[in-house]
């Protein structure tokens, strides 16, 4: 509590009718001095309180000033948050876009894929026919080199040379059926001819079915591996047929084995 100039007038005005009132005597001189001592204490505990009163206002005021001082610091980390937030949801927008692009993409993909998938089946199913017709266009031809006996090994003779030298670059004057002995085993092929290609010798050995399988070649390359052993001449394999699978046309490929349709030329 705060001693104000009313406050302290009113003390004053109280001690000087105190003093006019009675008779000073030493007793009551003690008194009054005691008095006059109580009031001073007083102002000086009012005094006090007023310093620590003022101190804690002080203070007060300069905790409410950190606090304005985080309050504003928060507002601006709100306002920062919030552009993240907005820079986040963008990303987000632009994201949705791009998905939305790439569903419609694959949406595309998988229309066109479908299509090649139809084509793919097409295409399979003229294959079958087309292999179809060649197997019945071979036994036709088979039965009809029968009728007027002219067999496959005749053709493959007939056709094989002129095949040799322009593909090959191999000059043979004959082909014909032998039979060659390998460590006691007496093994038949029925294309053998001796020929050349750049002047150097070469031996064409070979086989002739009217239909050429997978495991066709795969048992006339067994044959080449004994006659190799037996024969010191640099060999071309052949095989002669009116059909040849695929599959017997690609393991051809890796040994080194050339296979010949009847038609081609």
């Amino acid at each position: 509590m705060a001693l104000t100039g009313e406050l302290y007038e009113t003390i004053v005005r109280i001690v000087d009718q105190r003093v006019g009132e009675i008779k000073v005597t030493r007793e009551d001189f003690d008194k009054l001095t005691r008095t006059v001592s109580e009031l001073s204490n007083i102002v000086r505990d009012l005094t006090e309180a007023q310093m620590k009163t003022e101190a804690a206002i002080s203070d007060l005021g300069g905790r409410v000033t950190q606090l304005e001082a985080a309050i504003e610091r928060l507002v601006e980390a709100q306002k920062r948050t919030e552009e993240r937030i907005t820079r986040l949801e963008d990303a987000v927008e632009k994201l949705a876009e791009a998905q939305k692009r790439t569903d419609e993409r694959l949406g595309e993909l998988a229309e066109a894929q479908r299509r090649t998938d139809e084509r793919l089946n097409e295409l399979a199913e003229a294959q079958k026919k087309t292999e179809d017709a060649v197997g019945r266009l071979a036994v036709a031809v088979g039965r009809l080199s029968d009728t007027i006996g002219y067999g496959l090994e005749d053709v493959a003779a007939l056709m094989l040379p002129p095949w040799l030298e322009k593909h090959e670059h191999i000059k043979v004057d004959e082909l014909e059926r032998r039979t060659i002995e390998v460590e006691g085993e007496v093994m038949e092929f029925d294309i053998y001819g001796e020929g050349t290609r750049a002047g150097r010798r070469i031996l064409v050995i070979g086989e002739v079915k009217s239909r050429i399988y997978h495991g066709d070649v795969k048992d006339f390359a067994g044959k080449l591996e004994k006659v190799k052993r037996a024969l010191k001449w640099k060999i071309l394999p052949v095989m002669f047929g009116y059909w040849i699978h695929p599959t017997a046309t690609t393991l051809g490929k890796t040994l080194n084995i050339r296979l010949v349709a009847s038609y081609q030329r």
